[in-house]
């Protein structure tokens, strides 16, 4: 069984995001996510991007999951969630770079460009910290 997950959204691209907007999705090939705020999911999404705290990423590569590349990402945080969180540590982030096939792969993007995951990387995820995201059956 196949899911597609929403990840929390808790900021977006940063200034130093190197991408290409001529093709839908873009094409980043520098990804800097800039955090608003922050839940606690170790899985988080900016389209056309995901990352997951490297804790995780450990996780789904001992799993030997398919389907997914991890890439450094930049972090950096705007003033609101500066203010709003002054003591906030962040944890050490990856970006996961999804290549698989929906439905095939642990990992695959939709033909609405939405996250798709195993039932087995559904388990990792869930075991870790995934309480703010939006899941629902993939058919």
């Amino acid at each position: 069984m196949f899911y597609f997950i929403e990840p929390e959204v808790a900021g977006g691209l940063g200034d130093r995001t190197v991408m290409d907007a001529s093709y839908h999705p873009p094409i980043v090939s520098k990804l800097e996510y800039k955090f608003e705020g922050w839940l606690g999911d170790e899985l988080l999404e900016s389209f056309p991007c995901f990352i997951m705290t490297e804790e995780l990423s450990a996780l789904v590569t001992k799993a030997n999951l398919s389907g997914f590349t991890l890439e450094p990402v930049q972090i950096c945080t705007s003033a609101d969630f500066d203010e709003a969180c002054p003591n906030k540590l962040l944890p050490e982030f990856l970006w996961l770079k999804v290549d698989g096939r929906a439905g095939v792969d642990d990992f695959g993007l939709a033909g609405d460009h939405r996250l798709v995951v195993s039932e087995t990387t559904l388990d990792i995820l869930r075991a870790a910290k995934l309480e703010n995201a939006d899941i629902e059956e993939y058919r």
